[in-house]
């Protein structure tokens, strides 16, 4: 398996990042000032992860998704880890990644990588997507930012 950074000409892998965010509008509009970089095997894409720049320190990974017949496999850390790497790579100090208050799996494994929480943006789902989430039984309302300093936590 190989992560690369997909190219400019080369289309977004849409079906996978709307597995992460429903909102194609939004999704489109990160993905036009972000890097999008893809997890192959041969031909096909498992994974895929956006790095969105929001300052000169600090990047978000806006979108991470893994192919539903490879979850569970590591995949999603390793997409994880990859995505520190550039960032570090890239100059960034703090790299910051959002997940739903119903994402209880994406939250440990963010934590497991060495990130920490930072803050909560109340009603973002609500605010920002027309249609109700749902997930392990909970509506998602809240956004959940974490935070991973790269100069305090390097991980190679």
């Amino acid at each position: 398996m190989e992560i690369r950074l997909l190219g400019k000409e080369e289309a977004l892998p849409m079906g996978l990042l709307l597995e992460a965010d429903p909102s194609e509008k939004l999704v489109r509009a990160y993905c036009a000032r972000g890097r999008c970089y893809v997890a192959e095997e041969g031909q096909a894409v498992l994974g895929v992860y956006m790095l969105l720049p929001l300052s000169d320190t600090v990047i978000e990974i806006k979108n991470i998704a893994v192919e539903k017949t490879r979850r569970g496999q590591g995949l999603g850390k390793q997409l994880v880890l990859h995505a520190l790497t550039e960032a570090a790579g890239l100059g960034f100090r703090t790299v910051r990644i959002g997940t739903g208050n119903s994402s209880f799996g994406q939250l440990a494994l963010y934590q497991k990588c060495g990130f920490r929480m930072a803050s909560i943006d109340r009603d973002f789902f609500i605010r920002n997507y027309p249609e109700p989430i749902f997930e392990n039984g909970i509506t998602c309302r809240d956004m959940i930012y974490l935070e991973y300093d790269t100069s305090e936590n390097p991980h190679d």
